[in-house]
């Protein structure tokens, strides 16, 4: 089944391998934003089923850009995933407050993306 993700991160290779990563091996259609700005614009016009979205963004970071969404009724009930290096207990903690479903390590096996993020989502 096609699914429908908006990506976000600032770093165009990250970007780029993911959005490749989760069309290849999932079939996925991965549309993304390199600002959390962007980011908010474009889940108000493309209604994605599921946001992945890196944490340190400069400008709009994303826990900022996730109260953001969460504040937005249009865009309130999509479900976030966060991509961090920060996987601290502390760091989830403070992630898991903001109301996201789940939150990835990075870096990621690209190979491996598409599960971890099914398995989140419940895909």
């Amino acid at each position: 089944m096609s699914h429908t993700l908006l990506l976000v991160d600032d770093e165009d290779d990250i970007r780029e391998v993911a959005q490749l990563s989760l069309a290849m091996t999932a079939g996925w259609e991965v549309h993304t934003a390199s600002s959390g700005a962007r980011a908010l614009a474009a889940a108000r016009a493309l209604k994605p089923e599921a946001i992945l979205m890196d944490v340190m963004m400069p400008d709009m970071d994303g826990p900022t850009t996730v109260r953001h969404l969460k504040a937005d009724p249009e865009t309130a009930g999509i479900p976030v995933i966060l991509l961090t290096a920060k996987v601290q207990a502390s760091d989830r903690a403070a992630f898991e407050d903001l109301g996201v479903v789940g939150v990835l390590a990075k870096p990621f096996d690209p190979m491996a993306l598409a599960d971890e993020v099914a398995a989140v989502l419940g895909w």
